[in-house]
């Protein structure tokens, strides 16, 4: 059985797609664009603040769906540039402090609203 997790603190989905899928212990998170959900709009400061936003949305709907980073067991980096790998890299060692998730980085053409980097998240309890 599929439950539909969505929170408000994290950006409303830009297409056909939920902000996460939780089924039996596990969390299903859709790769997360930097966009402020106050706004809806990317955050325009660089890889660096782009990274933490994109991870502050993860944080919103990990915590909506009652889990933390320590549930955390993979992720997928997509950059727009692997020019900005050391720096996505050390914003994201900030949230990941222990146990860290297995992971994958790519660089690919173009990402989602022109956005520099987009994370996707698995989770399990």
């Amino acid at each position: 059985m599929k439950k539909i997790i969505h929170s408000e603190l994290a950006p409303k989905a830009i297409g056909p797609y939920s902000q996460a899928v939780e089924a039996g212990n596990m969390l299903f998170i859709s790769g997360q664009l930097p966009i402020d959900p106050t706004t809806g709009t990317i955050v325009a400061d660089g890889i660096t603040a782009q990274t933490e936003q994109v991870l502050k949305n993860v944080e919103a709907i990990l915590k909506e769906a009652g889990y933390t980073f320590d549930n955390v067991v993979k992720t997928t980096c997509l950059l727009s540039t692997m020019d900005d790998f050391a720096a996505m890299n050390a914003v994201y060692a900030k949230f990941y402090t222990n146990d860290y998730p297995a992971r994958a980085a790519y660089a690919v053409q173009k990402l989602p609203m022109g956005a520099l980097v987009e994370i996707e998240t698995i989770a399990a309890k």
